[in-house]
């Protein structure tokens, strides 16, 4: 290769490299001002969609407090009327009662006028799951049961209930009140 090649190459080789410097630069300045352009454009994208997050945001805390707020306010309305129905079963049964007590006559239309009311008094009580513990004769339960005295009975078996002083209740199951009663023993 000659000198002059040499040079002439040279010459190119660093007009190629000038070439690509200017392109290089012109290029980096046409890609910051897409660069700055499109951040600002993504910026603004960006505070768009973060405003409208926060305002779903407090709406949906408006609406979690307004169904807590209707939440209370059902269960307070529910304790306070959760009665409602049972008194307005009872209130045949108090009236009843009122027109026996002003009653005047024989003793037997009396007995069955109060016969009446106690099965008006029991229908109501049934309508609500309240359930009569009434075992007589059954085996001693402590589940269920108060033992009052323990007494020799022939009738009954050792631990079975002989007599019952007062019946239990139970509510939906769980029991209200233990039926009090007597138990054999032998």
């Amino acid at each position: 290769m000659s000198e002059s090649e040499d040079n002439s190459n040279q010459d190119n080789m660093e007009n190629n490299i000038e070439n690509d410097v200017e392109n290089q630069q012109a290029d980096t300045a046409d890609t910051e001002e897409v660069t700055i352009e499109s951040l600002q454009q993504k910026l603004e994208e960006a505070e768009a969609k973060a405003n409208e997050n926060w305002d779903k945001a407090v709406r949906i805390q408006a609406e979690m407090d307004n169904l807590r707020k209707r939440s209370e306010k059902q269960v307070e309305d529910a304790h306070k009327y959760a009665v409602k129905k049972f008194i307005e079963e009872i209130l045949p049964v108090v009236d009843s009662l009122e027109m026996g007590y002003t009653a005047e006559g024989e003793v037997e239309k009396i007995r069955e006028g109060i016969g009446l009311t106690m099965n008006i008094l029991k229908s109501a009580i049934e309508k609500f799951n309240v359930v009569a513990i009434d075992p007589l004769g059954e085996k001693f339960n402590p589940d269920l049961h108060q033992a009052m005295a323990m007494q020799p009975s022939e009738e009954y078996e050792d631990d079975h209930v002989s007599a019952v002083m007062q019946k239990g209740y139970t509510l939906n199951g769980r029991l209200v009140r233990p039926a009090m009663v007597m138990v054999a023993k032998n």
